[in-house]
């Protein structure tokens, strides 16, 4: 029989972290003003983790015995939390910042804490599933540095393989890391169709060589050639054969100098004799989707990518939008709601505002109020013009939504439909303005740092206001911490034809 005392060895261990006799190791984290040292003692470092052993191989000892790690790029709070675990064995998850979990098992799988890493990793799948989905521009791309975190790459891609567009229509597309995107290609259920595929793969591949000339028909040999070795792990992913015949003579044929030569010629066969056998391997063909594909998320109950609004706030205000007395059930809600714009994501300069939401008509603004956790908004029926000034309509609205200690929301519609919107023409200060009562400004170009950034109107004079009442109890200037802008967009009806 072997008696096991597991607890107390973890608690005198964790007061051996408290004891600064016998400490010769000094390790210093973060940056600047939020730099801190830890001291601790070498031969706990070294049987605990193979990074230690070898870090403090290197490093040579002071006149006073000690050696100093230097690791700016771990915080303070985090690296206490990595401290604690070393001597104690122990993490304490209980009111931790989901965020600070994350940067644990980041720090924890550098510092080779396999154990740690797998676990963390593992507890933010099961448990933190809604938090990784909100934050996925942040997390994706930071994950396929090396061949750790299996289980969030897979969690990312299945998302991926339904919304293949959160990957392939975003802005920075093309830098995303080679293996993300062969893991991408790698899936069967990648729900786009393969010639869409082709046109990303051969732009990504363009972009990771910028000295090729803009104009195909210029192209040498040596530049097909380059194109060819970078994508040299992304073509054989590609399901040739059930590309449309037009699509391989007008979008493939232009590129057959990057294939090897037995496959374009097998290409070429199946399109004369598709039932004769090729000596090329044949992928089978991907499970795709018929539903239109917008060019950026959509709003789904199943993919929550807003950081505020859930799919009881899109019933209610598309129920609002539609002018209808009660509120529509979850089942039938009419509109998706596409994203524009997130702050948080892409910047909260007033122009990013007009740059981004210029031309488009039927959006809803939706802002987190620094603080209160409160989000207030606005719908604009009409199309946002950087070079307008005041629009008339009959169908805008302001609002604030239920949330947090809001029990109930508020619909405040348009009373003075000709001052209804005010397109400023200073786009550096500027954002939606909703008849000068639900505003976003900034006097510093940056509405996430203007504690003045947004205001809402007065309820002490209702006559001069351009909405019919107030969508907040305080009035006067508040600070935010986001903001999003949607496109509504009505439900399409999906083709029940599956090609």
């Amino acid at each position: 029989m072997i008696f096991k005392f597991f607890d107390k060895l973890s608690q005198d261990f964790s007061e051996l972290l408290n004891d600064k006799k016998d400490c010769n190791v000094i390790i210093e984290v973060d940056k600047e003003e939020n730099k801190k040292s830890f001291t601790a003692h070498s031969v706990v470092l070294r049987y605990r983790s193979s990074y230690f052993d070898k870090e403090l191989e290197n490093v040579t000892t002071n006149k006073n015995h000690v050696k100093t790690v230097i690791k700016p790029n771990i915080s303070a709070q985090v690296f206490e939390i990595i401290l604690k675990y070393i001597y104690g064995g122990i993490v304490n998850f209980v009111n931790m910042d989901t965020k600070i979990i994350y940067e644990l098992m980041v720090n924890a799988n550098e510092l080779e804490f396999e154990e740690l890493s797998v676990k963390l990793e593992n507890y933010l799948i099961e448990s933190k599933a809604s938090w990784l989905r909100t934050h996925f521009s942040l997390i994706y791309r930071s994950i396929f540095d090396g061949n750790e975190f299996k289980g969030l790459k897979k969690f990312y891609n299945d998302i991926i393989a339904k919304h293949p567009n959160l990957i392939f229509e975003s802005r920075d597309f093309t830098s995303l890391q080679e293996a993300a995107l062969i893991s991408i290609l790698k899936r069967d259920d990648l729900k786009v169709e393969e010639i869409k595929i082709w046109d990303y793969v051969i732009k990504w591949g363009i972009a990771q060589n910028p000295t090729l000339p803009n104009n195909l028909e210029e192209w040498s040999k040596e530049n097909f050639d380059a194109l060819k070795i970078t994508l040299q792990h992304c073509l054989p992913l590609i399901r040739y054969f059930h590309i449309p015949d037009e699509d391989i003579w007008e979008k493939v044929k232009p590129y057959k100098k990057i294939l090897q030569k037995h496959l374009w010629n097998d290409l070429i066969q199946h399109l004369v004799f598709p039932n004769k056998p090729v000596k090329s391997l044949v992928l089978p063909a991907r499970i795709i989707s018929t539903l239109e594909l917008h060019s950026r998320f959509i709003l789904t109950p199943e993919f929550p990518l807003s950081t505020m609004i859930n799919k009881e706030h899109v019933a209610e205000l598309s129920s609002w939008i539609d002018r209808k007395s009660t509120i529509y059930s979850l089942a039938n809600i009419p509109y998706e709601f596409q994203l524009i714009l997130q702050g948080s994501k892409d910047g909260f300069h007033p122009k990013t505002f007009w740059n981004m939401c210029h031309g488009h008509a039927g959006t809803i603004v939706v802002v987190k109020i620094s603080g209160t956790e409160e989000i207030v908004g606005g719908y604009n029926p009409l199309a946002w013009d950087n070079s307008r000034g005041y629009m008339s309509t009959n169908d805008s609205f302001i609002f604030s939504l239920k949330n947090g200690n809001n029990q109930n929301s508020i619909l405040s519609r348009v009373t003075n439909q000709s001052q209804a919107l005010d397109y400023s023409n200073d786009r550096n200060i500027y954002g939606p303005n909703f008849g000068s009562e639900f505003v976003m400004k900034s006097d510093f170009s940056d509405f996430s740092r203007d504690k003045g950034c947004c205001y809402n109107n007065d309820q002490f004079f209702p006559s001069f206001n351009t909405y019919k009442k107030p969508i907040r109890k305080t009035v006067g200037y508040f600070s935010i911490v986001d903001y999003e802008v949607f496109k509504v967009l009505k439900k399409q009806i999906p083709n029940s034809t599956i090609r």
